[in-house]
């Protein structure tokens, strides 16, 4: 039998989806409490549920870490806002009626709330009434949508930097396309959410000033209800509504209060990984010189003939033993640090070899037992990669203290594998205290390759090109790409990407400079034992494919030769089967690396053009003229496949003019690509390298036939 399917409305009904029924019932309550008379009972139901209400959104805002982690919030401004004018609504409709009968005619909350709170006094309540709604509406509320405002502009105009970073991030492998998308979405909602709470203030005051005229309407419509239709006296008229009017104006007023303390909390925090209390309570009482000041200040009131002697000393003597608490704490932590710190020149272990991470040895402050002697143990091998970091740098690298390099070092080995086409060796981390506290040391097969210093807990504003103006802070330059930066406070993070600026944490930094520095240097990280394991992945799909080449036709060192001329030209070598297939096709005829690296560059043409030139149909190149042309055929004839018959000054004219012609092409947003013949390629691909590693040389061999080719640029036309 067919199973009978219930229609959509049916699984919200018997609980299927039971939150999406808030929303309308909220929505049916608010228009029943305008339209239907309702019994003093049911309304003190509905003024404490307000309260509550107000307390929960508080208590909620205060707990939260991210404005994110609220992104209702506006939402409940507004129908908080509505619930309390709805009550209005149906509290002067009862206050009218009903007034008459004694001050528990609106139920018991409007009575203590006009009655107990305020004395029975109609005169302290209007006064009461009056400073509530000015703190509201004009210090708590004003200030929190100026807050939302600011807030939403400077959102707004951080949203191409953060999408910039973003972007930095996922191209350096630090995060994959799903964080991508999850973080712009968060960065768009950002944006949203501040634009949406400088809209919702206007709510609340809107609220607070309906407020006012809600109250003096009741106080004025009461009088006349008491005075004409009940014959009350005057006094007795003036006393029960206007006890009646100001009750029913604090129990609403109070409420929105809080929810406008609320709104103010939310927009006006920093970004912190705490929330509210624990961010004021840590930062607010942390100097114990700053409770000592205090002290001594509070301790020199006390004195005064006069004051509250016992008061400001109890408080004077509060603060000075929690001052004093706490620097003994800070001692104690000092000492058990010192402790347990490195006691020689070494590095401690920061990492874990299984993720990309290995161990560093350092001394271990014993002496070495003389007896022993030197074996081959003391031979140690050297790290093909290795990371090495000051003291302060140690917690991005720490296990313990959920290092988040390590994290990022894995995906960027990860990436590096999906992009490039092997494994990279494991990158072994250690701490080393010949370094500055905050500089790291990155080396390649035990040398030194790359440093640069990332200050923990700051950020690195990096200009694009297109920044706005200056910030304040350590001025420097981006350590992978050379582009000039500043070393700024986590408090100017908005206002930096506001300005333009691409702005990257610590990690971020260190592992941006990583990735870049293993790319650039692929083909040394390619060693026998990478290439063997790619034959054994590859064997594993086509075992006869690689059976036959090697090491029947071609030499493991051949292939590993061949592999590191291709990566060194920046070509990947993912599609291992094309170039398998290449070379077993042409070993027959020549076993020279080199040509072979130029026929498995035809085969890998495609490729090599989809990588420069994605999605484009037409290429904008660069050529040579053709008496350059002809000279340097000359030459490789003459000199060899070295070039070393190209004269001196000739040299120096091609590398200038290829150097203008890049530069012309990189304003353009062209990828700088010279198109040469075939012969030519390596030479002038292994002349331009050192000196433009942006240039790549393409051979006509290896452009495909629906490629169009377009000219933008003539090297020796002058």
């Amino acid at each position: 039998m067919q199973a009978l399917r219930m229609p959509a409305w049916t699984s919200v009904i018997t609980g299927g989806n039971a939150n999406s029924l808030a929303a309308p019932i909220l929505i049916i309550m608010l228009l029943a409490m305008m339209i239907l008379p309702l019994p003093a009972f049911i309304l003190d139901l509905f003024f404490s549920f307000n309260i509550a209400l107000s307390i929960i959104v508080l208590l909620t805002s205060l707990y939260t870490v991210k404005p994110l982690d609220f992104m209702a919030f506006p939402t409940v401004l507004l129908l908080s806002t509505m619930l309390r004018l709805a009550l209005n609504v149906a509290s002067t409709r009862i206050v009218l009626t009903e007034g008459h009968t004694g001050p528990d005619a609106a139920g018991k909350v409007v009575e203590a709330f006009g009655h107990f709170l305020i004395g029975g006094n109609y005169t302290v309540g209007i006064v009461v009434f009056i400073i509530l709604t000015i703190i509201n509406f004009v210090v708590v509320t004003k200030g929190a949508g100026r807050i939302a405002e600011v807030g939403a502009r400077f959102a707004l105009d951080a949203l191409p930097g953060k999408q910039m970073a973003i972007d930095a991030d996922l191209n350096a492998g630090l995060i994959g396309e799903a964080d991508a998308r999850k973080r712009r979405s968060e960065v768009s909602q950002e944006a949203e959410f501040y634009g949406a709470m400088d809209g919702a203030s206007k709510y609340v005051r809107g609220d607070a000033v309906a407020g006012i005229m809600v109250t003096v309407i009741n106080i004025v419509g009461g009088l006349l209800v008491g005075l004409i239709a009940h014959d009350m006296p005057f006094a007795d008229a003036v006393k029960n509504y206007t006890l009646l009017a100001i009750g029913d104006g604090l129990v609403a007023q109070i409420p929105s209060l809080i929810i406008s303390l609320a709104a103010g909390a939310v927009v006006s925090r920093v970004a912190s990984e705490v929330d509210i209390g624990s961010q004021l309570i840590g930062q607010l009482f942390a100097k114990p010189q700053v409770l000592f000041i205090t002290a001594a200040i509070i301790g020199g009131l006390g004195l005064i003939p006069g004051m509250p002697n016992l008061v400001f000393l109890l408080l004077a003597g509060s603060l000075g033993g929690a001052g004093y608490m706490m620097m003994k704490k800070e001692r104690l932590a000092e000492e058990n640090g010192t402790a347990r710190g490195p006691s020689g020149g070494g590095g401690a272990a920061a990492g874990a070899s299984g993720g990309g991470a290995g161990a560093g040895g350092g001394a271990q402050g014993g002496p070495a037992a003389e007896s022993e002697e030197a074996t081959w143990n003391d031979v140690l091998a050297v790290d093909t990669l290795g990371l090495e970091v000051g003291y302060r740098l140690i917690p991005l690298v720490d296990k313990a203290q959920s290092g988040e390099l390590l994290k990022r070092i894995k995906g960027i080995r990860k990436k590096f594998a999906q992009e490039v086409g092997f494994l990279a060796p494991p990158v072994h981390i250690r701490d080393n205290l010949e370094l500055k506290p905050s500089a790291y040391r990155i080396t390649l097969k035990g040398v030194e390759v790359g440093t640069g210093e990332a200050f923990n807990g700051q950020y690195l504003a990096i200009n694009p090109g297109m920044a706005s103006g200056a910030l304040p802070g350590l001025a420097t330059t981006d350590p992978a790409f050379g582009l000039p930066a500043t070393w700024i406070d986590a408090s100017l993070r908005d206002q930096a990407q506001g300005m333009g600026y691409t702005v990257v944490d610590a990690g971020t930094v260190v592992a941006t400079h990583l990735n870049h520095l293993i790319t650039s240097h692929a083909s040394e990280l390619l060693g026998r034992n990478e290439v063997q394991a790619l034959l054994d992945h590859l064997g594993k799909e086509a075992p006869k494919l690689t059976e036959d080449l090697v090491p029947k036709m071609l030499s493991l060192s051949a292939l590993q030769k061949v592999l590191q001329n291709l990566l060194s030209e920046g070509v990947h070598i993912r599609d291992m089967r094309s170039i398998i297939e290449a070379l077993a096709e042409h070993t027959a005829h020549t076993q020279d690396p080199n040509e072979l690296t130029s026929l498995v560059r035809i085969a890998l043409g495609r490729a090599i053009v989809q990588q420069l030139f994605p999605g484009n149909g037409e290429l904008s190149v660069m050529t040579l003229d053709n008496r350059l042309e002809r000279l340097l055929m000359g030459a490789l004839a003459t000199g060899g496949a070295d070039g070393a018959g190209i004269e001196p000054g000739l040299a120096d004219t091609i590398a200038q003019q290829a150097a203008q012609a890049t530069a012309q092409q990189e304003a353009l947003g062209v990828t700088p690509v010279l198109l040469v013949p075939g012969p030519l390629r390596p030479l002038l691909s292994r002349f331009l390298r050192r000196a433009l590693p942006q240039l790549k040389v393409l051979s006509h061999a290896e452009i495909p036939e629906a490629k169009t080719i377009r000219v933008t640029a003539l090297v020796g036309n002058t």
